[in-house]
């Protein structure tokens, strides 16, 4: 199945763009594309742990399985100060 995946912050700067398409197996999980990603994009796999996920602006946990088409967020952890 199809994915795309919105990145932000310091993972959008690893990738060097806003947006990646993966191609996940049937009965992929959130915890599968994070494990992508980490492949996908390497200077950002030690951020992978701490990123939240969301689909359709909900955020949704690691054993949330994907549909064909989903966009999924890629959000790294707010901290401020």
């Amino acid at each position: 199945m199809n994915v795309r995946v919105r990145l932000f912050a310091a993972v959008r700067q690893a990738a060097g763009r806003d947006a990646i398409d993966l191609e996940l197996p049937d009965r992929a999980t959130v915890a599968d594309l994070r494990d992508r990603l980490a492949i996908e994009i390497p200077a950002a796999a030690g951020l992978m742990r701490q990123m939240l996920f969301a689909i359709d602006a909900q955020y949704v946990p690691l054993d949330t399985p994907l549909r064909p088409d989903a966009e999924v967020a890629c959000i790294p952890p707010v901290s401020g100060g």
